[in-house]
């Protein structure tokens, strides 16, 4: 995986002061270093200004970048970030059309594509991306990004100028944009926070390239074209041949998201869907007489005070050993102490530049950061929950008809601590409810549909476009905040877009959560793991951690300057630090609760100060 940056306009001539945008170019690239720390380049034409970090992963010596390629004396060139999975395939056809090769890299591939087939090739890649292509002879700019938003890409006018940057901090590193936050954004970090709305880069005026779009920059203006979206149909297979296309499709996805040049790891929690992606990924190196290597989390301590939930109904580490043994992988276990826990906080916004989720996030900033000392590639079990209903809002019914975002179904939390006179401004519940009612419309019902049906089916795509797209922004950011690649093969287009289809009779048949994932896995996991209840991300529950973020909350509200007092009442919040507890009631998703209240907000007041954010309601 990759940086990449830039910037373009169709009525200049960078060349003409080449120093001055080359040094931005730079900066630019800087940025965005630990992206890719293996190698970095930059070019700079008439017209654009293209810039890459590189995490070497195929083609170590070949796939340097910017890549360009020259046809009929115009040049095409590109920065790209992410990995192509049918490589090969795309390949084959080029070279049958006349095309050669000078590199085994994908970054190729795509460009050769681009040049032969148009703009809207993007159609047979199939892999996690986020590119910018240059066409010299048209002069114009496409911006690409990826079916479901692994990769990500950012983007702002200035004047005429468009530019983009796989982070926002790439993009402040350009003369004269400032940081700027008005109403909506500040509802959508409040409101929404920490997911984000599609295509929204909470920035004023600052936007991303929605997940299954790309835009084109030219002399007429901007143009953007949706290339993919999830679509309603209706199920023909029966149950058993469900599973079995299910299981084809799982297992056909982890297996082509192993492809790369260097060793590769997974996480492993001792849940079906990390101990599945183990159990294949361990079976393939097994062939190549290869061990697979795997990593756990938890936090220090944790056993002493875990107290099971609802939410959290059992601790992973007897699980992780169980496949461990079972699938006989090399694992680490690797824990995190709740001081480091906490002075992570300000590294995970570094790595969104926005406040992400809180202690969630900084703790996984810390395990990739260890894993990244021995591996660059990972694969996960993320997604599968967004995915196959693994989630309580699918079963429960008071999440089923409470026609919000379900992991945010009651706005006190989020609203108890904010200044008066900031509620009125926002008018918060009205926005929210304005979002919702935006992104259920996006998905069509099928005819015959009841109540219920219709709202599992509004809440399955809410959960891909937003909550999904949540803790896919937390494992790219986290992950590559330390060089590491992190794939989601249960992120895969052909598997999301069957099983998203599949009636909820068969996905929780005899009231088994997730009940075709699991009866596709059968025999590659123990049936202790197969059936094994949902157990979240581990989260720390140690009461010293709580104490702790109120004190330091407590010294940041009394250096007198503190940002966030801007937004939040202090009197309200001395009395909610006073009296804060881990209740079982989160405020987001099902992991933040209480003590990340507290750890959003310092997050929020350290976002305003380090990126010296404007708020101009």
């Amino acid at each position: 995986m990759c940086g990449i940056a830039g910037f373009y306009n169709a009525e200049t001539d960078f060349t003409l002061a080449s120093g001055f945008y080359g040094e931005i170019l730079d900066r630019m690239k800087n940025s965005l270093v630990h992206r890719g720390p293996d190698s970095n380049g930059t070019v700079l034409t008439k017209r654009c200004g293209l810039a890459h970090t590189r995490l070497a992963i195929i083609d170590l010596d070949n796939g340097l970048q910017p890549m360009e390629r020259k046809v009929s004396g115009y040049s095409y060139q590109i920065v790209y970030n992410g990995e192509l999975y049918n490589t090969d395939e795309i390949k084959k056809k080029l070279i049958s059309a006349g095309w050669s090769f000078v590199s085994e890299s994908d970054t190729e591939v795509i460009l050769l594509s681009f040049i032969e087939y148009g703009p809207e090739f993007v159609n047979i890649l199939d892999g996690i991306f986020a590119f910018a292509i240059y066409d010299e002879r048209n002069e114009m700019l496409y911006l690409y990004r990826d079916s479901f938003g692994v990769k990500p890409l950012f983007y702002m006018m200035t004047g005429e100028t468009v530019v983009f940057a796989s982070e926002p901090k790439g993009i402040f590193e350009y003369p004269g944009i400032e940081a700027v936050i008005d109403k909506d954004g500040l509802n959508e970090l409040l409101g929404i926070g920490p997911a984000r709305i599609p295509g929204s880069g909470v920035f004023k005026e600052m936007y991303e390239v929605k997940p299954g779009n790309y835009i084109r920059f030219g002399r007429n203006g901007k143009s953007i074209r949706e290339y993919w979206h999830l679509e309603s149909r209706p199920h023909e297979d029966d149950y058993p041949t469900t599973i079995e296309k299910t299981s084809f499709l799982v297992t056909d996805a982890i297996k082509r998201q192993m492809v790369s040049d260097v060793d590769i790891c997974t996480f492993l929690s001792g849940g079906i869907d990390s101990s599945l992606v183990s159990s294949i990924c361990a079976s393939e190196l097994k062939r190549k007489n290869k061990q697979l290597v795997t990593y756990s989390f938890d936090f220090t301590g944790n056993d002493k005070y875990f107290k099971a939930n609802s939410f959290q109904p059992s601790q992973d580490r007897p699980y992780v050993d169980k496949m461990v043994r079972f699938l006989d992988t090399d694992h680490r276990y690797l824990e995190c102490d709740y001081i480091r826990q906490a002075d992570l906080l300000y590294a995970s916004v570094d790595g969104h530049d926005l406040p992400c989720m809180a202690d969630v996030d900084s703790s996984l900033v810390h395990f990739c950061g260890e894993v990244s000392h021995n591996h660059k590639v990972v694969l996960t079990g993320e997604c599968a929950d967004e995915v196959f209903g693994g989630y309580p809002w699918f079963h429960r019914e008071k999440f089923l008809n409470c026609h919000t975002f379900p992991w945010t179904p009651d706005f006190t939390p989020r609203k108890q601590l904010l200044k008066s006179e900031i509620l009125d401004i926002l008018h918060m519940d009205e926005y929210v409810a304005d979002m919702y009612n935006t992104a259920v419309n996006e998905i069509s019902l099928l005819p015959g549909e009841n109540e219920t049906e219709k709202n599992r089916r509004q809440i399955g795509y809410l959960n891909i476009r937003f909550f999904m797209q949540t803790l896919l922004n937390r494992m790219d950011r986290t992950s590559m905040h330390s060089g590491l690649e992190a794939r989601v093969p249960f992120a895969d287009r052909k598997l999301v877009e069957y099983i998203f289809n599949v009636p909820w009779e068969m996905k929780a048949k005899s009231g088994i959560v997730k009940n075709v994932l699991r009866q596709a896995a059968h025999g590659k996991v123990p049936d202790e793991i197969l059936f094994r209840k949902k157990s979240p991300y581990p989260k720390s529950y140690d009461p010293f951690y709580e104490n702790l973020l109120a004190d330091r909350l407590k010294k940041v509200i009394e250096e007198g300057d503190a940002p966030v007092l801007q937004i939040v009442d202090r009197d309200k919040l001395y009395k909610f630090m006073d009296s804060a507890k881990d209740y079982g009631k989160p405020w987001y998703g099902q992991l933040m609760a209480g003590p990340q209240m507290l750890a959003y907000l310092i997050q929020i007041n350290y976002w305003l100060k380090k990126y010296k954010v404007s708020i101009r309601l």
